[in-house]
Formats: C-alpha cells, structure tokens, sequence
C-alpha cells in the first residue's frame, strides 16, 4: 500500500537555498535557457546531487495548480462594475468558475468568495493573481483552498 503524501503551500523565502536553486534549475529547462541538468545547476550554483535529491519533491505552486480547484477570498471596494471587472480578469485567464458568493458591501467593501477550475489556465497562475490585485476595486486576494478533483 502505498504511503499517501501530504502537500503543503509555503512561501519562497522559507524554503532552503538549495531547493530554491532546484526550482531555478527546472525553470532554466523549462524555458530552454539550459541544455541539460548538468549545464543549468552549474549556472546556479548547486551540485547534481542536491538537484537530484529534490526534483521530484518541489513544484511551482502554478505547476501544481493543473487540473485542479482553487477558492480565492477577494476583498473588493463597493464600485459600479467592480465584480464585472473582477469577473472579466477571471474570463481572460481562462479559469472556470464553479461557485461564486459575494457578501451584501458593508462600509464601502464586499468579500467575493470563488472557486475556479484552474486546468484551463492561459496564464502563469502568479500572474493572474497579480492582474486581479492590479484591479483598482481589489484590495486583498487570498488563497484559502486548493484541490483536486475528479471531471
């Protein structure tokens, strides 16, 4: 029987070094800017071996997002059309979205709560976090879950 694996979300800067310098490896494959593992650990500084011990247990979040659910908490300014706007930022990402719930606005802001099908993402899923925060009506985005699921 297999062991079932826990996964946990941390941010970039409570990850060791060397792990950091993994996924800088992954990246520069990914993106061509190495031949192979052994020219891209080279030009971060990190030994095969430790890139080697690590790979498979390390992934960008927007990697992992594939073919899964994410639930955003969004803090939004009571505006005209500042859920439609909202909305179309989550249209051109291509996200689908399964459920969505908006707060009746309570001294000028509201809490949108959705949850996304992200496995037809067109964008870097950072990136798209970053449009939504660019929203002039947006004040805060937080991810409160992921997870997969089966179609």
């Amino acid at each position: 029987m297999k062991e079932k694996q826990q996964f946990y979300l941390v941010r970039e800067d409570v990850l060791s070094e060397s792990m950091q310098k993994v996924l800088q490896v992954k990246q520069l494959i990914e993106r061509k800017q190495a031949e192979n593992v052994t020219e891209a650990v080279k030009m971060v500084g990190l030994s095969r071996s430790a890139y080697y011990k690590y790979r498979d247990g390390i992934f960008p979040f927007h990697q992992i997002m594939k073919e899964n659910i994410v639930t955003l908490l969004i803090h939004l300014e009571d505006q005209k059309g500042s859920l439609t706007q909202l909305l179309e930022v989550v249209a051109k990402a291509g996200c689908n979205i399964l459920t969505i719930h908006q707060t009746i606005p309570l001294q000028g802001s509201a809490n949108v709560t959705l949850s996304l099908d992200t496995s037809a993402v067109v964008w870097n899923f950072n990136q798209f976090i970053e449009e939504l925060k660019n929203l002039d009506s947006v004040d805060q985005v937080n991810i409160i879950g992921t997870g997969g699921y089966n179609k």
